[in-house]
């Protein structure tokens, strides 16, 4: 019984420390012509302060749900700001008709799939479920 206890436990503790360290990729169509984007570009691109990919074309960034995991995790490393921040600053941008928030668009499998389908689109997932319809252009 102890035996049992002691694994199950270890089992628990490998399942936290692997979700502790999933990586988020930063995606964008297959069929984007940009390779690499770095972690101040894309803060950029999210807090409507560029409108365009390197290349120079258009770029529309798609945001998770509110709540999500990824979302968050997103929010604190690459835009540096909490939840309620982020909140106050699109506030303050939509008052003064200066900036409008990326689409919410759902979750890892709907912003995977509208961004496959359209290479202006830029988002973010978690890294598991990328596949050869996108592009990652950044991990973190």
């Amino acid at each position: 019984m102890k035996l049992l206890k002691c694994s199950y436990s270890a089992l628990l503790i490998s399942i936290a420390a692997s979700s502790a360290f999933a990586e988020t990729a930063v995606i964008v169509s297959a069929d984007n012509p940009n390779a690499s984007i770095d972690k101040n570009l894309v803060s950029k691109i999210f807090l409507g302060k560029t409108k365009s990919f390197p290349d120079g074309s258009q770029a529309l960034p798609i945001d998770q749900d509110e709540g999500s995991d990824v979302r968050q995790d997103f929010n604190s490393k690459i835009l540096g700001k909490s939840d309620s921040q982020l909140k106050s600053y699109w506030s303050r941008l939509i008052f003064t008709g200066k900036g409008t928030p990326p689409t919410q668009s759902g979750n890892d499998a709907t912003v995977k799939s509208l961004i496959a389908n359209n290479p202006n689109l830029i988002g973010y997932i978690d890294s598991a479920t990328v596949d050869s319809s996108v592009k990652v252009v950044h991990k973190f």
